[in-house]
């Protein structure tokens, strides 16, 4: 949660040597910031470099997406990134999950083993493909199933988190897998897996990533969102023109596979963004329609609370 540290020196000694009261030289705020160990994730960890001053940026780094929106949900942080997927589950039943800006779009790959007989989705059929449930790749892949006349009742789902996904296709565990950057790109790099598809070809494009917080902050401490979302849009600015810093701040901090990295992002298979615009919105209502008709919520989400781009069309506009 948002912390302030104050911090107190004494100014010396009185005529009459009593000691002065304390004065206050600064305050720092701290800002806890959610985020997952994926290549995609990666803007909070540059935040720091463009932070107002005064302002220390705590990373809180997360495996699960809805473990990410849950820490928000609580305020164990204050802001958090994660995938469009967990944010519709919470605020579909009520959560007060708030999205004021996008993070990422794409960094998913369908990755079948190399050599074998997978090039399309149809060839999936009756093999073991590795999915993360509630995952914004769940959702893509179960509508590019039905892209071709297909469902998850074709192959035989396997639950299985993105960090473990190469390794269990490299052992035979799973014939393919629909995973989330670097995952693919380690596949691909290393040769023990294929590319079947970049699954961007539905109405969802390639959302994938948004950049949340509790609604409660955008009510109470709306500065600090403009803050944090002015520090993210820098950090999205850098990293889009800096290509070698951001594969040389995911191997130290995630400690990914250099080679991986490289893949995923020469491949241009990931897109760093920070706009909660029309298209994005637009995106995401398409994305809770989906998750609707495959009854993974029972409701849609109040969008009205639950997508706020007002301080994104601020920044926009400034």
């Amino acid at each position: 949660m948002l912390q302030r540290r104050r911090f107190l020196v004494g100014t010396g000694l009185a005529a009459a040597g009593t000691v002065a009261a304390p004065a206050i030289v600064r305050a720092e705020t701290v800002v806890k910031m959610g985020t997952l160990r994926l290549v995609h994730s990666m803007p909070p960890f540059f935040y720091e470099k463009f932070a107002a001053p005064g302002t220390r940026i705590e990373i809180v780094v997360f495996d699960s997406p809805t473990d990410g929106k849950n820490a928000v949900v609580t305020k164990s942080v204050d802001f958090g990134t994660f995938g469009i997927a967990a944010g519709i589950l919470g605020a579909a039943v009520g959560e007060p999950v708030v999205v004021v800006g996008s993070l990422c779009n794409k960094g998913m790959g369908v990755i079948a083993k190399a050599g074998s007989d997978m090039h399309t989705i149809k060839d999936l059929k009756g093999k073991k493909v590795g999915i993360w449930p509630g995952s914004t790749q769940e959702v893509f892949i179960l509508e590019r199933l039905k892209m071709e006349g297909m469902s998850v009742k074709d192959i035989t789902p396997v639950r299985v988190p993105f960090g473990e996904m190469p390794a269990m296709l490299q052992r035979g565990d799973i014939d393919a897998y629909v995973g989330a950057e670097p995952g693919p790109g380690l596949s691909i790099s290393t040769g023990q897996g294929q590319l079947v598809e970049y699954p961007y070809g539905t109405a969802m494009g390639g959302l994938n990533m948004i950049f949340a917080t509790h609604a409660e902050t955008t009510t109470k401490n709306p500065d600090l969102v403009r803050a944090m979302l002015k520090t993210h849009r820098q950090a999205v600015e850098f990293m889009s023109a800096n290509t070698p810093a951001v594969v040389e701040m995911s191997v130290q901090k995630l400690g990914a596979n250099k080679a991986a990295v490289e893949q995923a992002l020469g491949a241009h298979n990931v897109e760093y963004i920070w706009k909660l615009d029309a298209t994005v919105e637009g995106q995401a209502k398409t994305y809770a329609q989906h998750m609707l008709n495959l009854k993974q919520i029972r409701q849609l989400p109040d969008f009205a609370t639950f997508l706020n781009p007002k301080f994104s069309n601020e920044l926009a506009n400034s």
